[in-house]
């Protein structure tokens, strides 16, 4: 476009679209009105054509930054969602979007600087994942922010604001929170899968954070998910992208398809029968962007009279308000971001936040006899797992890849005293062996992982799944169910080798690598420690290191319900919150949500409200003073729950409304507030209005959740005090 615009030395000759200092909309405006309907409908293609006669380059809309910038080479590789959500902190998750954002701009100038323009190039990024991890079957769980709807709303936010920047002008790249709506598998039913929800359960569970992220967020753009919802395809539904997105949420942004998810429409949901039919419907329905190439057949949409132009240029439109907010067509000295240098990415400033986001990702799920911290002196170590050395489990999926990376093995070498010996073995495949004519695979390791066991003070045990057994679909090579997975057990021979181990007798670490739960009841019973690690970035062995032999105190938290067997679980496809998520599940857990250890100890007191009776569309602040009274400095996530009381339709046990991860020092103590709004007290009727009812509230603030399996497991007691809300009934909005 620079290019272009030497040919306009005089700026009274330069077309209104061209001129920086103009308006906005009146360059948009300008710039669609000198299109042709041809030219209109090969920009609402993801990878857009070139008009060379306007200055306008070819533009890729494709790109991803889930966990760092992905797919287009060397890139800072920080935890994966799930790992970054359970560290309860929305303030480190914006650091870590600002520096994605910094890292995917330096990207993008230089690419385009070399004259490539191609996918994943871009400045438009279809990420975050904010669909609600409501059963740990789905194998893109780990790309989400977890089960509860506050939690993923505040992550969702912050990674959103992170991504798009600050300035009052142009968009550092535009986000895109994804999938709109109702998403959460099963993965080889999504093309056709008709996710049937209650209008309560819609409103109070699977829409906030999505409302959020637009209304708060300002995310600039949305995509459709493949299923249906309520019998209306995601990405051609008037109900989702009209009624809610556009009218009730004020979005101004551009919707954009899942890839394949207009084709869809008519090949396998059956709505329409037509190329032509679908693209009319999903354009009409508030889609602008098409990833795919259905969206071709607009033209002769338009000549069958089943789209008007002008719905036409209303898509083409916003889509070229997000390329003029970008700076696309500005002067590269006009858009501050455009300065952002190159050596940004993969620096060491990134690897360092990378870490730091690592250390508070990670969960302390056992510490029996306080076997954790390790001694690093220890005469010898064993390091035995299919996971141990494993770089895959540190990158998750949606990943970019790292020039130096971390595994489990090396950062407990680096970690370990020089008169250390560490012992590894690999000791079994993360999955199954063939057996072959030369005799059994599936146990042909367990021999040298004994040994090493036996021949060591201490055993660290690293299994857990991998990004080849769940994720999206087509992208998993060692799953059954198309990314998704059948049984929450430890896959293999795992649990096999395990017990083996165990049977030696020397003490065990166990350090679990995933993107979702795994119900590990033999091992909470046998193992004295556990450590969820995720799959935790590029330093993910730095950290895990840190943490196990003391240099961190773990601090993070679970953002999903481990459940003990699948018989706790409804059936996949069953997309009713009854008896799903702490929210809603009355089954008692392996490991609840909220739930994790510390080397340290806090101790809660003074709790108090501002007022114990308000009326109602009044907030009340809660206080409380928390203290380390332990010998180490430690993190703790302090989080405030409500439950109200007199409810006249079912809520949830308790839910989430307020957490708030501090540092403090031995003997250090703070004071912690948090405002509950009225909408905050609301609840989703059964007919998805949003109602303030008069009635008693408990509020409960601790480390944890107020329920008598995180009790049992933290030892720790929570605080509570009720207050009640007199006058009437109200309706707010949602």
């Amino acid at each position: 476009m620079n290019e272009y615009m030497r040919e306009y030395p005089d700026k009274e000759n330069l077309p209104v679209y061209l001129d920086p200092d103009r308006p906005l909309d009146e360059r948009v405006d300008d710039l669609v009105s000198r299109l042709t309907l041809e030219e209109k409908v090969s920009q609402m293609i993801y990878a857009s054509s070139a008009i060379p006669r306007l200055g306008i380059p070819e533009y890729n809309w494709w790109n991803e930054c889930l966990h760092g910038v992905a797919a287009a080479g060397i890139a800072t590789v920080f935890p994966q969602s799930i790992g970054m959500a359970a560290s309860f902190n929305d303030k480190l998750l914006y650091r870590v979007a600002c520096a994605i954002s910094d890292e995917a701009r330096a990207k993008h100038h230089e690419f385009v600087r070399h004259l490539d323009r191609s996918i994943f190039k871009g400045l438009t990024f279809w990420s975050p994942n904010i669909n609600i991890f409501r059963d740990p079957r789905w194998g893109r769980g780990q790309e989400t922010y977890g089960e509860d709807p506050y939690l993923t709303g505040r992550m969702g936010v912050a990674f959103v604001k992170g991504l798009q920047g600050d300035h009052p002008k142009y968009l550092k790249v535009v986000a895109t929170p994804k999938h709109y709506a109702v998403h959460s598998g099963p993965e080889p039913m999504r093309h056709s899968f008709d996710a049937q929800v209650s209008l309560k359960d819609l409103r109070e569970t699977y829409l906030p954070a999505f409302k959020e992220c637009i209304k708060e967020g300002k995310a600039e753009s949305i995509m459709g998910a493949y299923n249906r919802t309520n019998g209306e395809p995601c990405c051609a539904s008037p109900t989702l992208l009209q009624k809610i997105l556009r009218e009730e949420w004020g979005f101004e942004g551009y919707v954009v398809s899942d890839c394949g998810a207009i084709d869809d429409i008519h090949k396998h949901h059956k709505v329409t029968s037509t190329p032509e039919e679908s693209a009319a419907l999903a354009v009409n329905s508030g889609c602008d962007l098409n990833c795919g190439r259905t969206f071709e057949s607009l033209v002769n949409a338009v000549k069958q009279g089943l789209i008007s132009e002008e719905a036409i240029d209303r898509a083409v439109k916003r889509l070229f308000r997000a390329r003029f907010k970008l700076g696309m067509f500005d002067p590269p000295e006009k858009v501050p971001y455009a300065r952002i240098p190159y050596e940004v990415n993969d620096s060491e400033e990134h690897r360092k936040l990378a870490l730091e986001m690592a250390r508070e990702s990670m969960v302390l799920l056992k510490n029996e006899g306080g076997l954790l911290p390790l001694k690093k002196d220890l005469k010898a170590i064993a390091v035995i797992g299919p996971n141990a050395d494993e770089l895959k489990v540190l990158l998750g999926n949606y990943n970019g890849m790292p020039s130096r990376y971390v595994t489990a093995l090396e950062g407990i070498r680096r970690k370990v005293s020089t008169g250390t010996r560490v012992y590894y073995a690999q000791g079994c495949d993360l999955t199954n062996a063939e057996d072959t004519s030369w005799g059994p695979r599936a146990t042909a390791g367990f021999a040298e992982a004994l040994a090493a066991a036996e021949r060591s003070d201490v055993v660290i045990m690293c299994l857990g799944l991998s990004p080849d057994l769940e994720g999206e679909e087509g992208n998993t090579p060692k799953s059954k169910a198309g990314g998704d997975r059948t049984g929450l057990d430890l896959p293999g021979m795992q649990k096999e080798l395990l017990k083996a181990v165990v049977a030696t007798g020397k003490p065990v670490v166990l350090v679990l690598f995933s993107g979702s739960p795994l119900a590990v009841n033999w091992a909470h019973e046998n193992v004295p420690a556990i450590l969820q690690a995720w799959y935790p970035g590029e330093e993910g062995g730095t950290a895990i290191a840190d943490v196990l032999f003391g240099d961190y105190c773990p601090g993070g938290r679970l953002p999903v319900t481990f459940v003990k067997s699948l018989e706790q679980l409804p059936p996949f496809t069953d997309y009713s919150m009854k008896g799903r998520t702490y929210r809603y599940m009355e089954d008692e857990p392996l490991y609840p949500f909220g739930y994790g250890l510390s080397y340290t100890a806090f101790e809660y007191s003074n709790l108090r409200l501002d007022a114990d009776k308000v009326q109602a569309g009044q907030s009340v602040t809660v206080s409380v003073d928390v203290k380390n009274t332990g010998e180490m400095a430690g993190d703790e996530v302090v989080q405030l729950y409500l439950k109200d009381l007199e409810a006249s339709v079912d809520v949830p046990v308790h839910e989430l409304k307020g957490f708030s991860r501090i540092r403090l020092q031995p003997g250090e103590s703070k004071t912690v507030s948090f405002e509950i709004t009225p909408r905050q007290m609301a609840l989703i009727d059964n007919d998805g209005i949003c109602i303030l009812e008069p009635g008693r509230f408990r509020v409960t603030v601790g480390g944890r959740q107020p329920d008598r399996r995180s009790e049992g497991l933290a030892g720790t007691a929570v605080l509570s005090a009720e207050f009640e809300v007199t006058g009437e009934k109200i309706e707010l909005e949602y």
